[in-house]
């Protein structure tokens, strides 16, 4: 089935802009669940893969975070960080917004960062895409780090099942009239010898099911502390 490209996907979150913001309505409550469960007090670095608006990113940094944690963000769309840089305007420089041109770019150094959050964007990218960049977020979290996701997804409940049914056969024919989002699984990219489950639910608001996952980076052997060679 086939996603938006990426051209595509710059082009259509280039127009859409602040409007993503009107998306609260079903978003919010998924998303207030995976901050529920993130321990984003304890960070002190934080890569948000797909920005948007910056509203997440200021919700953390007001609230959620420490007052010496670092914020980046990431996006491919220059307007969506046009819009995350003003919001954030007043925590630079420890907060900033970045344009990167790949889809699974995740500019950071390896176990650098101690959150990489991802909200309705991997919904939209490529089974490999989702993969590549999940092994990104592996590569670039600290051992103690956590993996925060939402999506939407598959429905669970009786109207849940119809609207995301829906929703399906909208992407399977335009799309881009759902703004390249299809109900995905995102705890299937998960591959057990990688993550370890955190916390994983389903969440319906106004029909629409969003999943929410929140994951720890499973180490190699070799580097556990206390492994015998």
């Amino acid at each position: 089935m086939r996603t938006l490209t990426l051209e595509e996907a710059k082009a259509y979150y280039d127009r859409f802009g602040a409007k993503q913001d009107s998306q609260t309505f079903y978003e919010a409550p998924a998303v207030r669940a995976m901050v529920a469960h993130s321990d984003f007090d304890q960070a002190t670095s934080v890569l948000e893969f797909g920005c948007g608006t910056g509203r997440l990113a200021l919700e953390l940094l007001t609230s959620r975070l420490p007052p010496a944690a670092r914020y980046q963000g990431v996006d491919v769309s220059a307007t969506m960080v046009q819009l995350a840089a003003a919001r954030l305007a007043a925590f630079a420089p420890r907060a900033t917004a970045t344009l990167v041109s790949e889809e699974a770019a995740v500019p950071a150094a390896d176990a650098s960062i101690d959150r990489f959050v991802s909200t309705y964007v991997l919904d939209l990218l490529p089974d490999a895409t989702t993969g590549q960049v999940l092994a990104e977020a592996h590569r670039a979290l600290r051992p103690d780090g956590l993996l925060c996701l939402v999506g939407i997804t598959q429905g669970v409940t009786s109207l849940s099942r119809i609207m995301m049914g829906l929703w399906q056969w909208v992407f399977a024919r335009r799309p881009a009239w759902v703004g390249g989002c299809r109900p995905a699984r995102l705890a299937a990219h998960l591959a057990r010898d990688q993550w370890q489950m955190r916390f994983h639910t389903v969440v319906v608001a106004w029909g629409i099911a969003s999943e929410v996952v929140v994951a720890a980076p499973v180490q190699p052997a070799g580097d556990r502390i206390g492994s015998v060679a």
